[in-house]
């Protein structure tokens, strides 16, 4: 019991350090990280290449990724109400020293869905492009995803490491069955999904689109806050 609580005791102070580190301008580039709208391209891009990849067979893996982050999303939710840990916001002791920059959402906040669903769609995707480069910059996305949680004051950094572990193990789950089904029941069929990679022209366009997508937001941060409509 003390260990746990010397645990709980060491997340909060790293909390309060991490959530310290604050300005108005950031304040909105981590409003507009962690929207999800705001990735729509990317998701998108990536879609499109599961579609130009696999053929076939990339309505499967589609079907899969859907089931990965939908799993990924509701076991987070029963978490959050089983476990009951209060948000950093909603926590007596220390919101009023919480800068938090989006509405106080619910009230339980082990673990992050956010941190779950991101790492759901990185480790998953990793294993079907199976690239390092694209490894890298998706390991990049979910953790710069998952940091605007802390950002925000909506979570703990133990919530995200609750989580990003939630989704890591589903999406190995789910791909591992989405393997067991090509390989018993689409055994002809090509291409062969486990050994099907994304090319490197196609990673570039993923970095592309990254890239065009972080320049936009902080384009947007730029003017909101140069024509003061914040």
């Amino acid at each position: 019991m003390e260990l746990y609580q010397n645990i709980l005791d060491f997340d909060r102070e790293l909390f309060l350090y991490l959530n310290s580190f604050y300005n108005d301008f950031f304040d909105t580039i981590m409003l507009l990280v962690t929207r999800k709208e705001t990735w729509f391209p990317f998701y998108l891009i990536i879609v499109v290449f599961f579609i130009k990849n696999y053929r076939s067979k990339s309505m499967l893996i589609l079907v899969f990724l859907a089931l990965t982050i939908i799993a990924s999303d509701q076991i987070s939710v029963l978490i959050k109400e089983t476990v009951q840990r209060l948000r950093p916001v909603h926590e007596p002791s220390i919101e009023h020293l919480v800068h938090n920059v989006l509405r106080k959402g619910g009230l339980f906040g082990f673990v992050s869905s956010h941190a779950a669903n991101t790492f759901a769609i990185f480790i998953f995707t990793s294993k079907i492009f199976k690239n390092k480069s694209y490894f890298y910059l998706l390991f990049f996305w979910a953790v710069l995803v998952s940091y605007s949680r802390i950002y925000s004051g909506v979570h703990y950094p133990l919530d995200i490491l609750g989580g990003a572990v939630l989704g890591w193990f589903l999406a190995v789950v789910f791909y591992k069955l989405l393997m067991f089904l090509e390989n018993h029941f689409f055994i002809a069929r090509t291409p062969k999904i486990g050994k099907t990679k994304i090319t490197q022209a196609q990673t570039g366009t993923v970095f592309l689109v990254f890239g065009i997508l972080s320049l936009t937001v902080i384009i947007t941060t730029y003017i909101l806050h140069y024509y003061n409509y914040l």
